[in-house]
């Protein structure tokens, strides 16, 4: 013997219809409404912790945080940078060091500077104009001693080896010119100076010197060391003698 659905009254239908089509006021199993439940708050879980929360929250970005704290160990081996324009530039050009660098930047600076320095709270790091800048060693001091009157705040408490790489970091985002929510701020300045690998090396100790030079002359009978460029050449006859 069938079963037969249990009976509906005209009271259970809904008032709209489509087609001559009518439907009963069925409610949604409850297992369904826990699952639409559950699905819409880890939505809102999901987009805050990846997309609002602290940066490298991804596999990609927890790869390359771990990258530059690994290479934070290695502060060791190149001890503490100075803080002058030659070695900011020098470390523009390590990758490895960058990563650090860029590392600093998004615990420390992309709240007002944005994610890729495009500029928020804080102007764009990417176009050509600045307001405490003038030159590419102006960023140090930015970085370590703030600047308009605490609207950039002071970093100095940071390793200085994490200063110099972040700053590193920023001097390389110019020239990306990324739109942001700020307009150009400041005035343009000249680009940075060429990076010549090598450049603050000692010249070699033999530089310039001829091989005659290096090479210690024969002494005079008397003794004493003769003239370069002499000692090969006769001596001339006075004229008049006998």
């Amino acid at each position: 013997m069938s079963k037969t659905p249990a009976a509906h009254s005209m009271d259970d239908l809904l008032d709209h219809e489509y087609d001559g089509i009518r439907e009963y006021d069925n409610p949604c199993p409850g297992w369904w409404q826990w699952i639409f439940f559950f699905t819409f708050v880890f939505a809102l879980a999901y987009f805050f912790y990846f997309h609002v929360g602290h940066a490298g929250i991804t596999v990609e970005k927890s790869y390359e945080n771990a990258v530059a704290n690994n290479l934070r160990l290695r502060f060791a081996e190149i001890g503490e940078l100075k803080l002058d324009e030659p070695t900011l530039l020098k470390y523009m050009h390590e990758p490895e060091y960058l990563k650090v660098g860029r590392s600093v930047f998004e615990q420390n600076c992309q709240q007002c500077h944005g994610s890729d320095g495009q500029g928020l709270v804080g102007p764009n790091l990417t176009d050509d104009f600045y307001k405490n800048v003038t030159n590419v060693g102006d960023i140090l001091n930015v970085v370590k001693n703030g600047a308009a009157n605490g609207s950039m705040p002071a970093w100095g408490r940071l390793h200085p080896n994490e200063i110099l790489l972040v700053s590193a970091y920023v001097a390389t985002l110019r020239g990306e010119n990324l739109p942001g929510p700020r307009g150009p701020e400041g005035k343009k300045i000249p680009p940075w100076p060429t990076y010549e690998p090598g450049g603050d090396e000692q010249p070699d100790a033999g530089a310039g010197k001829t091989e005659s030079d290096a090479k210690p002359q024969p002494p005079n009978p008397d003794g004493h060391k003769s003239d370069v460029g002499t000692a090969d050449k006769e001596p001339t006859p006075d004229v008049g003698k006998k």
